[in-house]
C-alpha cells in the first residue's frame, strides 16, 4: 500500500509538472502571437512560427500522453500489472510510431487511454469497489474520473484542432468534464449531504 501511495505521489507530481510546462508555453505562444503581431505576417512566416511552437510543444505532450496512458489504468490494476500494462503500451506505441508515424502512435495511446478511463467512469458512478482511489467517497472519485477524462480530451483535442465541429465538441465535453469534476471533488460533501438529505425525505413521504 505504502509503495502504491508513492506510485501515485510520483505520477500526480509529474503530471501536474508537465500541465504546468504546456501551460506556460500557451500564455507565452498567445501574448506572442499578439504583442509580435503574428497575425499580419506573411502566410509562410505564420506557418514557420505555427511550426516552431508545436516542435517546443510536442516532447510536453507527449509526455503527458505517456503519464495519461499509465494514470487512468492504475485504477483498475493492481501495481504489478500496471508495470506490466505500461510496458506493453509503450511498446505498441513504439511499433505504432514506426509503421505510422509518432501522431499515430500518440493518438493510439489516447483512444487506448480513452477507452479505459470511460470504463473507470462508468464504475465510479455504479459506485464499484474494485477501483483503486487513494481517497474514497462516491463523489469524490467520480469528481477525479471526470477530472481525468476532461484532460485525455483535451489531449485528443489537440489532434483534431483542423476539424472545426470535432473540434467544438470536443471542447465543450473537456470543458464539462473538467468543471464538472473540479466542483465533485472540491464539494463532495455538500453533495454527499444533499443526497442523504434527499434520500431521508422521499424514505418519509413512501
Amino acid at each position: 500500500m505504502r509503495g502504491k501511495s508513492h506510485y501515485d505521489y510520483y505520477l500526480i507530481l509529474a503530471t501536474t509538472v508537465v500541465l504546468f510546462v504546456i501551460s506556460v508555453i500557451c500564455i507565452y505562444g498567445m501574448f506572442y502571437f499578439k504583442l509580435a503581431q503574428v497575425h499580419q505576417l506573411p502566410v509562410a512566416e505564420k506557418v514557420g512560427y505555427m511550426d516552431s511552437m508545436n516542435t517546443v510543444m510536442a516532447p510536453f505532450l507527449i509526455a503527458l500522453i505517456v503519464l495519461l496512458g499509465i494514470c487512468v489504468p492504475k485504477r483498475l490494476l493492481p501495481t504489478s500489472w500496471l508495470n506490466r500494462f505500461s510496458v506493453i503500451l509503450v511498446l505498441l506505441a513504439l511499433a505504432a510510431s514506426f509503421i505510422w508515424g509518432i501522431k499515430v502512435s500518440l493518438a493510439l495511446v489516447l483512444i487506448v487511454s480513452l477507452a479505459l478511463q470511460v470504463v473507470v467512469l462508468f464504475m465510479a458512478l455504479a459506485g464499484s469497489k474494485e477501483l483503486n482511489f487513494e481517497k474514497k467517497g462516491y463523489w469524490v472519485r467520480v469528481g477525479s474520473s471526470l477530472l481525468h477524462l476532461g484532460l485525455i480530451l483535451f489531449a485528443l483535442d489537440l489532434f483534431f484542432y483542423r476539424y472545426q465541429v470535432l473540434h467544438l465538441v470536443l471542447f465543450w465535453i473537456t470543458t464539462a468534464s473538467a468543471l464538472l469534476g473540479m466542483v465533485f471533488c472540491f464539494y463532495a460533501e455538500s453533495f454527499s449531504r444533499l443526497v442523504k438529505k434527499r434520500t431521508e425525505q422521499l424514505s418519509d413521504q413512501g
